[in-house]
């Protein structure tokens, strides 16, 4: 009978024990060397956000604009009424801050509830460099 080497090359499943041994699963109750690894958390990013910025025209109801700052962006009635004068006055004003998606969804929505109503009130999202 040919007789076949061991080879000593150690097993990539368990790197710290012989290859003879991994492989036969023999621990002769010893206990198993442990495999060097560091455990690393992962980096999670925080995702990019986008304001909701909502314009003003001549013809959307003042009354609507706080509808909406109330219905879909959930603020309260003086925090409404406080961004519709801003974008009354200033031409424009962000509704709410959210990841891409979101705001999106949000920008959409309004501007499809504010086209059935029969209002040209124009929502977009813009990048925001916020704190």
């Amino acid at each position: 009978m040919i007789s076949q080497a061991t080879p000593t090359v150690a097993d990539w499943h368990f790197p710290n024990m012989p290859a003879h041994r991994a492989q036969d699963g023999d621990t002769d109750g010893e206990t198993s060397p442990q495999a060097d690894v560091l455990v690393v958390e992962p980096e999670v990013a925080k995702p990019p956000m986008y304001a909701v910025v909502m314009y003003n025209d001549n013809y959307t109801p003042m009354e609507f604009v706080v509808y909406i700052l109330q219905s879909e962006f959930r603020h309260s009635m003086d925090s409404a009424v406080e961004i519709m004068l801003t974008i009354h006055n200033s031409s424009k004003g962000i509704a709410g801050i959210y990841p891409k998606d979101i705001a999106e969804t949000k920008a959409k929505k309004v501007n499809s509830l504010a086209h059935r109503e029969g209002y040209p009130l124009l929502t977009q999202i813009e990048p925001h460099q916020g704190e």
